[in-house]
């Protein structure tokens, strides 16, 4: 795909470039992000060199992960990073986001998650968008439901880190969340009824 931007209220979010380097190394020295995220801890300016300059133009080009750089309008400021995914299940895309220190608790993250996930839905033809993130991380849960996520459980095991196995929170947005139709319909599961018609388990 070629790179877009997507414009909210307050923000622009665009595909990351070497004019970036040094604001995404800087802001990757905050602890929580080394700590929450997947990214290399000690974060170099070589990795974040190799991120703007290579790996986040190679996710677009071949429409593996699509990579924003979320800069205010007014100012151009970096307040954090987000990217969409493509999972192996067709209609399937995860989320993924932080925010830059300087920037937290004005909403701006989950702004962006809300703007992309309309694009995911109506651009991408996208059907579920997934977010994970390490039990714990309940600055990261907490954006996902302020966008309306629902919880869906947690796995065992389910994210590598830094060489470590470690268990994730799970959620899930659809269209219908956002009051968008969805590429395909959708069913939701019901109970079997029980005896006398409450709702059970089949017997």
């Amino acid at each position: 795909m070629e790179p877009i931007a997507l414009t909210t209220e307050r923000l622009i979010l665009r595909p990351f470039g070497p004019q970036d380097t040094y604001r995404v190394h800087t802001a990757c020295q905050d602890p929580d992000i080394q700590r929450w995220t997947v990214l290399p801890s000690p974060y170099r300016l070589t990795d974040a060199e190799l991120f703007t300059a290579k790996l986040s133009p190679a996710g677009w080009q071949d429409d593996s992960v699509y990579s924003f750089a979320l800069v205010l309008r007014n100012s151009e400021a970096l307040v954090g990073a987000l990217g969409v995914h493509r999972r192996s299940r067709p209609g399937t895309y995860e989320i993924g986001y932080w925010g830059a220190p300087d920037h937290r608790g004005r909403g701006y993250v989950c702004e962006a998650v809300l703007g992309s996930a309309r694009w995911a839905f109506t651009s991408l033809g996208a059907d579920r968008l997934e977010w994970r993130a390490e039990v714990g991380n309940t600055a990261s849960r907490a954006v996902a439901l302020r966008a309306g996520f629902r919880m869906e459980g947690e796995q065992r095991s389910g994210l590598l880190n830094k060489g470590v196995r470690r268990d994730v929170w799970t959620a899930a947005l659809l269209p219908c969340d956002l009051g968008l139709p969805g590429a395909h319909p959708y069913l939701p599961g019901r109970e079997a009824p029980r005896p006398g018609g409450a709702p059970g388990a089949v017997r």
